[in-house]
């Protein structure tokens, strides 16, 4: 059964990074939190919450649809695989992601993008983020 990330107990973050640096990690090869698809970031204020930008893992993710060179294509039950081999960098997938949360990578002018893999769920020590079954169809 497929699984997509969702934040389940922001409350309980306290931006360790953890998460970041374990999807930066083990999908990038890299120990930088520039390489992360989820980014944890302040909302801002004196007393401020944190918040996690993460992917939603949608059915019919715009992202891989604008994608001309169809190096986004979609998972069953949501969200995207990526065939680095295919991706010339034109960044359509970041302005159509709905969510916001793709990024160019500077360095490979290739996108950041969540493969809903659930590294940074393992890596997370408070229980924040989840991997919740969907069917198929999705969530």
């Amino acid at each position: 059964m497929a699984r997509v990330l969702t934040v389940r107990h922001m409350n309980r973050c306290i931006a360790c990074y953890g998460c970041m640096l374990a999807c930066a990690r083990s999908v990038y090869g890299q120990f930088s939190l520039v390489k992360s698809a989820i980014q944890i970031r302040t909302r801002g204020g004196l007393q401020s919450k944190l918040a996690a930008d993460v992917c939603l893992g949608c059915v019919e993710p715009a992202c891989a649809l604008a994608c001309p060179q169809q190096a986004l294509q979609p998972r069953p039950g949501g969200g995207v695989r990526m065939v680095r081999s295919r991706c010339d960098g034109c960044a359509a997938c970041a302005e159509a992601c709905i969510a916001r949360v793709i990024r160019m990578d500077p360095e490979e002018e290739r996108p950041i993008v969540c493969i809903q893999c659930g590294q940074c769920v393992r890596y997370c020590p408070h229980a924040v983020l989840e991997m919740v079954p969907v069917d198929e169809g999705g969530v």
